[in-house]
Protein backbone atom coordinates (compact mmCIF):
# COMPACT_ATOMS: atom_id res chain seq x y z
CA UNK A 1 0.00 0.00 0.00
CA UNK A 2 1.24 3.46 -0.70
CA UNK A 3 0.17 5.48 2.14
CA UNK A 4 1.93 8.92 0.27
CA UNK A 5 -0.49 8.47 -2.38
CA UNK A 6 -3.25 8.58 0.37
CA UNK A 7 -3.54 12.56 0.94
CA UNK A 8 -6.82 13.85 1.15
CA UNK A 9 -8.77 14.60 3.52
CA UNK A 10 -12.80 11.99 3.76
CA UNK A 11 -14.65 14.94 5.37
CA UNK A 12 -13.85 17.08 1.60
CA UNK A 13 -14.28 13.64 0.20
CA UNK A 14 -17.74 13.54 2.01
CA UNK A 15 -18.18 17.24 1.09
CA UNK A 16 -17.87 16.34 -2.69
CA UNK A 17 -20.08 13.26 -2.25
CA UNK A 18 -23.10 15.34 -0.30
CA UNK A 19 -22.68 18.62 -2.93
CA UNK A 20 -22.94 16.08 -5.63
CA UNK A 21 -25.70 14.00 -4.70
CA UNK A 22 -28.11 17.27 -3.08
CA UNK A 23 -27.03 19.65 -6.04
CA UNK A 24 -26.15 22.51 -4.46
CA UNK A 25 -23.75 23.37 -1.63
CA UNK A 26 -26.51 24.74 0.40
CA UNK A 27 -28.41 21.54 0.27
CA UNK A 28 -25.69 20.10 1.07
CA UNK A 29 -24.79 21.41 4.03
CA UNK A 30 -28.14 21.20 5.40
CA UNK A 31 -27.86 17.79 4.58
CA UNK A 32 -24.33 17.32 6.76
CA UNK A 33 -25.46 20.08 9.59
CA UNK A 34 -22.93 22.37 8.39
CA UNK A 35 -22.59 25.77 6.89
CA UNK A 36 -22.41 26.50 3.51
CA UNK A 37 -19.05 28.53 3.12
CA UNK A 38 -17.11 25.21 5.70
CA UNK A 39 -18.55 23.07 2.80
CA UNK A 40 -17.14 25.13 0.20
CA UNK A 41 -13.95 25.70 1.46
CA UNK A 42 -13.57 21.55 1.80
CA UNK A 43 -14.72 20.99 -1.90
CA UNK A 44 -11.90 23.60 -3.43
CA UNK A 45 -9.19 21.97 -0.63
CA UNK A 46 -10.38 18.65 -2.34
CA UNK A 47 -10.00 20.19 -5.74
CA UNK A 48 -6.43 21.83 -4.45
CA UNK A 49 -5.16 18.32 -3.16
CA UNK A 50 -6.24 16.30 -6.73
CA UNK A 51 -5.38 18.81 -8.76
CA UNK A 52 -8.81 18.71 -10.46
CA UNK A 53 -11.87 20.98 -11.18
CA UNK A 54 -14.89 18.50 -10.04
CA UNK A 55 -17.72 21.49 -10.25
CA UNK A 56 -19.36 24.15 -12.89
CA UNK A 57 -20.09 27.16 -10.86
CA UNK A 58 -23.34 28.27 -12.32
CA UNK A 59 -24.94 30.57 -9.58
CA UNK A 60 -25.68 28.14 -6.79
CA UNK A 61 -26.00 25.42 -8.50
CA UNK A 62 -23.04 22.84 -8.89
CA UNK A 63 -22.34 20.60 -12.08
CA UNK A 64 -20.26 17.90 -12.16
CA UNK A 65 -17.26 17.69 -14.67
CA UNK A 66 -15.87 14.95 -16.70
CA UNK A 67 -13.14 14.57 -14.22
CA UNK A 68 -16.06 15.18 -11.00
CA UNK A 69 -18.52 12.65 -13.09
CA UNK A 70 -15.43 10.07 -12.56
CA UNK A 71 -14.48 10.72 -9.41
CA UNK A 72 -18.21 10.39 -8.32
CA UNK A 73 -17.82 6.66 -9.07
CA UNK A 74 -14.95 6.08 -6.79
CA UNK A 75 -16.04 8.30 -4.32
CA UNK A 76 -19.69 6.39 -4.17
CA UNK A 77 -17.51 2.63 -3.14
CA UNK A 78 -15.56 4.83 -0.26
CA UNK A 79 -18.98 6.01 0.79
CA UNK A 80 -20.51 2.44 0.91
CA UNK A 81 -17.77 1.09 2.49
CA UNK A 82 -17.67 3.57 5.07
CA UNK A 83 -21.61 2.94 6.01
CA UNK A 84 -20.79 -1.43 6.39
CA UNK A 85 -17.91 0.24 8.64
CA UNK A 86 -20.54 2.51 11.33
CA UNK A 87 -22.97 -0.53 10.93
CA UNK A 88 -20.37 -3.38 11.86
CA UNK A 89 -19.03 -0.83 14.84
CA UNK A 90 -22.81 0.01 15.76
CA UNK A 91 -23.57 -3.54 15.67
CA UNK A 92 -21.33 -4.83 18.12
CA UNK A 93 -22.28 -1.68 20.68
CA UNK A 94 -23.40 -3.24 24.04
CA UNK A 95 -24.27 0.29 25.66
CA UNK A 96 -27.97 0.77 26.18
CA UNK A 97 -27.61 4.26 25.47
CA UNK A 98 -27.82 6.73 22.73
CA UNK A 99 -29.32 7.68 19.39
CA UNK A 100 -32.12 5.50 17.64
CA UNK A 101 -33.84 6.92 14.50
CA UNK A 102 -37.33 5.38 13.29
CA UNK A 103 -38.94 6.05 10.12
CA UNK A 104 -42.83 5.78 9.93
CA UNK A 105 -45.79 7.38 7.97
CA UNK A 106 -46.79 10.71 9.41
CA UNK A 107 -50.06 9.37 10.35
CA UNK A 108 -48.16 6.31 12.46
CA UNK A 109 -45.83 8.85 13.99
CA UNK A 110 -48.48 11.03 15.36
CA UNK A 111 -51.29 8.56 16.86
CA UNK A 112 -49.65 5.72 17.44
CA UNK A 113 -45.49 6.41 18.40
CA UNK A 114 -45.92 8.58 21.29
CA UNK A 115 -47.85 5.57 23.20
CA UNK A 116 -45.26 3.27 22.24
CA UNK A 117 -41.99 5.49 22.95
CA UNK A 118 -43.26 6.38 26.19
CA UNK A 119 -42.51 2.62 27.24
CA UNK A 120 -38.90 3.09 25.48
CA UNK A 121 -38.54 5.97 27.83
CA UNK A 122 -39.83 4.30 30.76
CA UNK A 123 -37.17 1.18 30.29
CA UNK A 124 -34.07 2.88 28.46
CA UNK A 125 -34.24 6.25 29.82
CA UNK A 126 -30.33 6.68 28.18
CA UNK A 127 -31.98 6.53 24.79
CA UNK A 128 -32.33 9.30 22.60
CA UNK A 129 -35.12 8.63 20.01
CA UNK A 130 -35.29 10.57 16.33
CA UNK A 131 -38.38 10.38 14.40
CA UNK A 132 -38.20 10.63 10.48
CA UNK A 133 -41.94 11.06 9.22
CA UNK A 134 -41.82 10.42 5.76
CA UNK A 135 -43.94 8.17 3.11
CA UNK A 136 -41.26 7.90 1.33
CA UNK A 137 -38.56 4.42 1.61
CA UNK A 138 -35.73 5.22 3.90
CA UNK A 139 -33.16 3.11 3.04
CA UNK A 140 -31.56 1.51 6.19
CA UNK A 141 -28.41 0.19 4.41
CA UNK A 142 -27.13 3.71 3.90
CA UNK A 143 -27.84 4.65 7.64
CA UNK A 144 -31.07 7.08 7.12
CA UNK A 145 -32.85 5.46 9.71
CA UNK A 146 -31.93 2.70 12.20
CA UNK A 147 -35.19 1.22 12.47
CA UNK A 148 -38.68 1.65 9.90
CA UNK A 149 -41.77 0.67 9.90
CA UNK A 150 -43.06 0.58 6.20
CA UNK A 151 -46.64 -1.04 4.14
CA UNK A 152 -44.40 -2.86 2.21
CA UNK A 153 -42.12 -5.82 2.98
CA UNK A 154 -38.04 -4.69 1.86
CA UNK A 155 -36.22 -6.60 -0.99
CA UNK A 156 -32.78 -5.61 0.99
CA UNK A 157 -31.10 -8.74 1.17
CA UNK A 158 -29.13 -7.49 4.46
CA UNK A 159 -32.73 -5.93 6.03
CA UNK A 160 -34.46 -8.30 8.24
CA UNK A 161 -37.94 -7.90 8.38
CA UNK A 162 -41.33 -8.67 10.49
CA UNK A 163 -44.72 -8.51 9.66
CA UNK A 164 -46.49 -7.41 12.81
CA UNK A 165 -49.96 -6.93 11.89
CA UNK A 166 -52.02 -5.69 9.24
CA UNK A 167 -54.60 -2.52 9.75
CA UNK A 168 -57.95 -2.04 7.62
CA UNK A 169 -58.71 1.00 5.77
CA UNK A 170 -62.13 2.32 5.02
CA UNK A 171 -63.37 5.01 3.50
CA UNK A 172 -64.68 7.80 5.70
CA UNK A 173 -66.69 11.08 5.84
CA UNK A 174 -67.27 13.34 8.62
CA UNK A 175 -70.86 13.57 9.93
CA UNK A 176 -71.20 17.42 8.64
CA UNK A 177 -70.45 16.39 5.19
CA UNK A 178 -72.84 13.51 5.20
CA UNK A 179 -75.75 15.86 6.10
CA UNK A 180 -75.78 17.40 2.35
CA UNK A 181 -75.06 14.35 0.64
CA UNK A 182 -77.97 11.84 -0.06
CA UNK A 183 -77.90 8.39 1.89
CA UNK A 184 -75.27 6.27 0.58
CA UNK A 185 -76.16 2.42 0.12
CA UNK A 186 -74.54 1.23 -2.94
CA UNK A 187 -70.87 2.11 -4.70
CA UNK A 188 -72.65 3.73 -7.36
CA UNK A 189 -73.64 6.90 -5.10
CA UNK A 190 -70.34 6.79 -3.79
CA UNK A 191 -68.66 7.48 -7.06
CA UNK A 192 -70.85 11.04 -6.89
CA UNK A 193 -68.60 12.21 -3.51
CA UNK A 194 -65.89 14.88 -3.18
CA UNK A 195 -62.61 12.27 -2.55
CA UNK A 196 -59.64 13.90 -0.98
CA UNK A 197 -56.72 11.67 -2.58
CA UNK A 198 -53.03 10.47 -2.31
CA UNK A 199 -50.30 11.74 -4.03
CA UNK A 200 -51.06 9.20 -6.96
CA UNK A 201 -54.97 9.36 -7.63
CA UNK A 202 -54.26 7.43 -10.75
CA UNK A 203 -53.41 4.80 -9.10
CA UNK A 204 -55.66 4.55 -6.48
CA UNK A 205 -58.02 4.52 -9.18
CA UNK A 206 -56.58 1.83 -10.88
CA UNK A 207 -56.94 -0.22 -7.50
CA UNK A 208 -60.42 0.66 -6.22
CA UNK A 209 -61.65 -0.31 -9.72
CA UNK A 210 -60.82 -4.10 -8.66
CA UNK A 211 -63.37 -3.24 -5.59
CA UNK A 212 -66.22 -2.04 -7.81
CA UNK A 213 -65.70 1.61 -7.07
CA UNK A 214 -65.43 3.69 -10.15
CA UNK A 215 -63.73 6.89 -10.10
CA UNK A 216 -62.43 9.94 -12.31
CA UNK A 217 -59.23 12.31 -11.75
CA UNK A 218 -62.58 15.55 -11.36
CA UNK A 219 -63.84 13.09 -8.22
CA UNK A 220 -61.23 14.50 -6.23
CA UNK A 221 -61.02 18.14 -4.78
CA UNK A 222 -57.90 17.67 -3.06
CA UNK A 223 -55.05 15.71 -2.60
CA UNK A 224 -52.00 15.30 0.37
CA UNK A 225 -49.15 12.94 0.55
CA UNK A 226 -49.34 13.52 4.26
CA UNK A 227 -52.05 11.53 6.44
CA UNK A 228 -52.40 13.56 9.17
CA UNK A 229 -53.50 16.53 6.46
CA UNK A 230 -55.81 13.87 4.69
CA UNK A 231 -57.71 13.10 7.76
CA UNK A 232 -58.17 16.98 9.06
CA UNK A 233 -59.38 17.92 5.65
CA UNK A 234 -62.14 14.90 6.04
CA UNK A 235 -62.93 16.08 9.27
CA UNK A 236 -63.41 19.62 8.22
CA UNK A 237 -66.20 18.29 6.22
CA UNK A 238 -64.31 18.42 3.23
CA UNK A 239 -64.50 15.26 1.37
CA UNK A 240 -64.40 11.72 2.17
CA UNK A 241 -60.71 9.86 2.10
CA UNK A 242 -59.75 6.35 3.17
CA UNK A 243 -58.37 6.14 6.77
CA UNK A 244 -56.84 3.63 9.01
CA UNK A 245 -60.12 2.33 11.50
CA UNK A 246 -58.51 3.86 14.18
CA UNK A 247 -60.06 7.28 13.60
CA UNK A 248 -63.18 5.66 14.45
CA UNK A 249 -62.13 5.99 18.16
CA UNK A 250 -60.26 8.91 18.00
CA UNK A 251 -62.51 10.89 15.69
CA UNK A 252 -66.54 9.78 16.85
CA UNK A 253 -67.87 12.52 14.45
CA UNK A 254 -65.82 10.75 11.36
CA UNK A 255 -67.96 7.71 10.07
CA UNK A 256 -66.93 4.41 7.90
CA UNK A 257 -69.09 4.14 4.52
CA UNK A 258 -69.97 0.87 2.88
CA UNK A 259 -67.37 -0.78 5.56
CA UNK A 260 -68.19 -4.33 4.57
CA UNK A 261 -67.86 -3.12 1.13
CA UNK A 262 -64.50 -1.05 1.09
CA UNK A 263 -62.10 -2.37 3.11
CA UNK A 264 -58.61 -3.37 2.04
CA UNK A 265 -56.04 -4.65 4.83
CA UNK A 266 -52.74 -3.00 4.77
CA UNK A 267 -49.63 -4.64 6.14
CA UNK A 268 -47.15 -3.26 9.14
CA UNK A 269 -43.52 -4.20 8.50
CA UNK A 270 -40.90 -3.87 11.15
CA UNK A 271 -37.63 -3.29 9.75
CA UNK A 272 -34.30 -2.77 10.69
CA UNK A 273 -30.58 -4.14 9.36
CA UNK A 274 -28.92 -7.38 9.99
CA UNK A 275 -25.86 -5.29 11.52
CA UNK A 276 -28.14 -3.16 13.75
CA UNK A 277 -29.94 -5.95 15.21
CA UNK A 278 -27.01 -6.72 17.09
CA UNK A 279 -26.95 -3.56 19.46
CA UNK A 280 -28.45 -3.43 22.52
CA UNK A 281 -29.86 -0.02 21.97
CA UNK A 282 -31.44 -0.57 19.05
CA UNK A 283 -33.01 -4.12 19.78
CA UNK A 284 -34.30 -2.92 22.85
CA UNK A 285 -36.45 -0.61 20.60
CA UNK A 286 -37.07 -2.74 17.87
CA UNK A 287 -38.68 -5.51 20.21
CA UNK A 288 -40.86 -3.00 22.07
CA UNK A 289 -42.09 -1.74 18.54
CA UNK A 290 -42.81 -5.46 17.91
CA UNK A 291 -45.21 -5.98 20.80
CA UNK A 292 -46.90 -3.05 21.10
CA UNK A 293 -47.57 -2.66 17.24
CA UNK A 294 -49.57 -5.59 16.54
CA UNK A 295 -51.99 -4.17 19.12
CA UNK A 296 -52.32 -1.25 16.57
CA UNK A 297 -53.56 -3.78 14.17
CA UNK A 298 -56.12 -5.26 16.36
CA UNK A 299 -57.96 -1.88 17.36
Amino acid sequence: MNWQAISFDWNQVRAFLATAEEGSLSAAARALGQTQPTLSRQVAALEEDLGIVLFERAGRAMALTTAGLELLEHVKVMADAATRVSLSASGQSQAVEGRVVITATDSLATYHLPAILRKVREQAPNIQVEILTSNDVRDLTRREADIAIRHGRPDQADLIAKLVGEISWHLYASEDYLKNCPPIKTLSDIEALDFIGFENNEQLIDELKTAGLNLKLKNFVMSSTTGTVMRELVKAGIGVSFLTRDVEKQEPKIKPLLKDQLSFLVPIWLVTHRELHTSRRIRLVYDILAAELPKIARR
